[in-house]
């Protein structure tokens, strides 16, 4: 303990966006300087040593012999793979302090609101075996509303829709805490799943999941545009088994992803359903603030607004919300301390 808290002193607080598809981490004083995609590629065997993560890996998904697995360690928003899991941290920690193996930082990691005690645990044990002196766990939408520029300890309501690569956070805001929350385990991975699919029904092709990722941001929407957008799809045909190119539309996509995101919505209407009354009408006036991966798909705010009759904000940089939060937090612990989830979780 007193080796790593020595340590601490020559390392830069870090905070950290653990996400399903990306993960993000601030250094205090620097601002975000790691943004890389949660995957690891691991050549199996007895030691089942690690090739690449980050970029690296991800450009492997697919590609790879029988004898290396690209593997995304967390699902849904929560560790699914400890000890990958510990290699992804140890890999970026090393990497934003230069290579230097010995530092300990402390870290501050956003997770889901949802997220049980065990899984609290295994995050915090995953990071401190990664290298880190103290951890310290922030639930996502209060990060979110922090990164936001929320004065969050108003005794007013606010509204966070923070939509993942695994998980959609709602929750309502007040006097620094968050009154009630849902977590539905839908995001940008199951819209792409839900893109694969109906390629494989309609045209009989299997594509992707980079595939699948790339026609959703190209084309991808919720809501009419007023000019649809068309793409190609390359993948495999399942009937001849060979190479096949198609021409996807906006509308067939939209409709593709009509019910990953009308769950997203449900669960944005459910939770203001439960909101008390006082802190609802805050948001005639203040509205709803939408961030995450998901916020940039073409209409989703257009959709919420007129589902729920309020207005929607995009946050400025939807992607990096979460971990401008959590570097906000580091700056001002003194102020902020009392929305960690622990103080250092025991």
């Amino acid at each position: 303990m007193f080796f790593n808290s020595l340590m601490a002193l020559f390392s830069n607080d870090m905070g950290m966006d653990l996400g399903t598809a990306n993960t993000l981490v601030y250094v205090k004083g620097q601002g975000i300087i790691l943004f890389e995609p949660s995957v690891v590629a691991i050549r199996k065997g007895a030691n089942n040593k690690v090739l690449a993560v980050g970029n690296r890996a991800k450009e492997m998904l697919g590609r790879t012999p029988g004898n290396i697995v690209a593997i995304r360690p967390l699902k849904d928003g929560v560790i699914a793979d400890f000890e990958v899991t510990e290699q992804l941290l140890r890999s970026f920690i090393t990497k934003v302090h230069h290579r230097r193996a010995w530092v300990h930082p402390r870290l501050v990691i956003a997770v889901p609101s949802g997220v049980t005690e065990v899984e609290k645990r295994a995050v915090v044990d995953s990071a401190e075996r990664a290298g880190a002196s103290e951890v310290y766990l922030v639930e996502e939408p209060m990060a979110a509303a922090i990164g936001s520029g929320i004065q969050i300890s108003e005794p007013a309501g606010h509204m966070i829709v923070d939509i993942g690569g695994g998980t959609t956070e709602v929750a309502m805001i007040s006097l620094a805490g968050v009154v009630l929350s849902q977590t539905v385990r839908i995001g940008g991975d199951e819209m792409d799943e839900a893109i694969i699919q109906h390629l494989k029904k309609t045209y009989n092709l299997l594509v992707g999941e980079r595939t699948a990722e790339e026609i959703k941001i190209r084309v991808g929407s919720a809501f009419p545009l007023e000019d649809e957008l068309k793409i190609e799809a390359k993948g495999r045909d399942l009937v001849s088994g060979l190479p096949k190119t198609i021409t996807v539309s906006s509308e067939e996509v939209r409709e593709a992803l009509a019910e990953p995101v009308n769950t997203v919505v449900e669960a944005v209407r459910d939770t203001l359903e439960r909101t008390p009354p006082e802190l609802a009408s805050d948001l005639v006036d203040r509205g709803i603030f939408l961030t995450g991966g998901g916020a940039l798909l073409r209409g989703m705010d257009r959709l919420l607004a007129s589902a729920t009759d309020i207005p929607i904000h995009v946050t400025e940089d939807p992607l990096t919300t979460v971990v401008m939060g959590t570097g906000k937090i580091l700056d001002e612990m003194s102020t902020l301390r009392e929305v960690l989830i622990n103080s250092q979780y025991a």
